[in-house]
C-alpha cells in the first residue's frame, strides 16, 4: 500500500515558511512583495484559480494587485495593462491567467512580461535557462512535483523516470528537472508506441495528460513512485490521470487528486514571486 504524498500539508508548510521570509523582505526594503494578476473574461475555472491565488498571496503577507478585464477587451488593451505592470518597479511578479479569450494572442501577451517578473516560468528565457542549468524561474507545477519528491527523501539519482505528456507548462520542464536530478528520463505522448511497457519500466512515473484514470495498475511497476498532475472534472467529481484506488496498492508513494499537486502549484507560485523579488534586488 502506497504512502500518500500530501500536497495540501506540504503547501501549507511552504506558505508558513514564506510568511517569515516575506516579512523579512518588507523590513529590509520598506515595501511589500507585490504580485499582479491579470484576468481577461468570465471563465469560471479561471476565476476560482485567481481567487485562490489572491487569497494565498495575502496569506503569506504579499500585496496582491488584481486586474479584471472584460471578455471583449482588445489585444491592445490587454497589452497596455501588462506593459504598465512591466514598467512598474513596485511590481515583482506578473501573472496573466490563461486561457485568454480566442481573439487575443497568448504568446504575444506573455512575451510582454519581463523574464524577471515571469512568476509562471513560461517565458522562453526562463525555459532556456532551465535547459542550460542557469538561474531561472521554474514553471510552478513541475517545481512543486520536485518539492513533493524531495519532501519524502525519495532517491532520484540514477532512477528511470517517465513523464506522460509533453506540454510546455508541465511535461517538458518536468523532464528537464528530473534530468537535473540525474534521472534517466523518457517523455511519452500521444504518438508513443507500447506506452504500457514504457510506463512499467518507470521508478518515477509522472502523468500530466488530462485524461481521467488513464494510468491503470497494469501500467505501474511494483513500488514505483506515482505523481498525478491531472485534474479532470467528471460527474463523480475531481479525479486525476491515475486510477488511484488500484494503483495505490502497487506504488510505494502516490499523490492524490485533489490534495496533491494542485495546492503545490499555488505554493510554488508564491515561492517564485519571492525569488523574483530577491533577484530583482540582486539577492541570489
Amino acid at each position: 500500500m502506497a504512502k500518500i504524498i500530501d500536497g495540501k500539508a506540504l503547501s501549507q508548510k511552504i506558505k508558513d515558511e514564506l510568511k517569515q521570509k516575506v516579512s523579512d523582505f518588507e523590513q529590509k526594503f520598506g515595501r511589500k512583495i507585490t504580485l499582479a494578476v491579470v484576468l481577461v473574461g468570465e471563465n469560471p475555472a479561471s476565476q476560482v484559480y485567481v481567487r485562490n491565488k489572491i487569497k494565498a498571496t495575502e496569506y503569506v503577507g504579499m500585496k496582491s494587485l488584481s486586474f479584471y478585464m472584460p471578455e471583449n477587451s482588445t489585444e491592445e488593451e490587454v497589452s497596455q495593462t501588462v506593459l504598465s505592470l512591466a514598467k512598474d518597479d513596485g511590481v515583482d511578479g506578473i501573472l496573466v491567467q490563461l486561457p485568454l479569450p480566442k481573439h487575443i494572442n497568448e504568446t504575444k501577451i506573455l512575451n510582454l512580461i519581463p523574464a524577471d517578473k515571469d512568476v509562471d516560468g513560461f517565458l522562453a528565457q526562463n525555459v532556456g535557462n532551465l535547459l542550460l542549468g542557469e538561474p531561472c524561474t521554474i514553471a510552478c507545477t513541475p517545481f512543486g512535483v520536485i518539492k513533493m519528491l524531495q519532501s519524502q527523501n525519495i532517491e532520484l539519482s540514477g532512477k528511470n523516470a517517465v513523464v506522460i505528456g509533453r506540454s510546455n507548462i508541465v511535461g517538458k520542464p518536468m523532464a528537464l528537472l528530473l534530468l537535473k536530478e540525474n534521472c534517466t528520463v523518457t517523455v511519452c505522448h500521444s504518438k508513443t508506441k507500447n506506452l504500457s511497457e514504457v510506463c512499467k519500466n518507470a521508478d518515477i512515473l509522472v502523468s500530466a495528460i488530462g485524461r481521467p484514470k488513464f494510468v491503470t495498475a497494469d501500467m505501474v511497476k511494483q513500488d514505483a513512485v506515482v505523481i498525478d498532475v491531472g485534474i479532470n472534472r467528471t460527474e463523480q467529481g475531481l479525479v486525476g490521470d491515475v486510477d488511484f484506488e488500484n494503483v495505490k496498492e502497487i506504488a510505494s508513494y502516490i499523490s492524490p487528486v485533489p490534495g496533491g499537486v494542485g495546492p503545490m502549484t499555488i505554493a510554488m507560485l508564491l515561492e517564485n514571486t519571492y525569488l523574483c523579488a530577491l533577484r530583482r534586488n540582486n539577492i541570489e
